[in-house]
């Protein structure tokens, strides 16, 4: 597929297949940096939860169940 020519812009180039190819890329890899990222705060505020319960447990017999039932499905 060659975007050298846009057929709705009359022959005007608007860019080529190297540029799109490299746009694309760097879109890319933003997106995961940002997914890895999220991810990441998202697996420290839950590790946070989980030892806020540990240290308010009663019964450490009960913790597992109160980890497993923090956030309903």
């Amino acid at each position: 597929m060659n975007f050298d020519k846009n057929i709705f812009s009359q022959g005007q180039s608007l860019f080529t297949q190297d540029e799109f190819n490299k746009a694309l890329t760097e879109a890319k890899a933003e997106i995961m940096a940002i997914a890895i990222q999220t991810t990441k705060q998202a697996i420290q505020i839950e590790r946070e939860a989980c030892a806020e319960l540990a240290d308010n447990c009663l019964n450490i017999e009960t913790l597992g169940d109160a980890i497993r039932n923090r956030m309903k499905a």
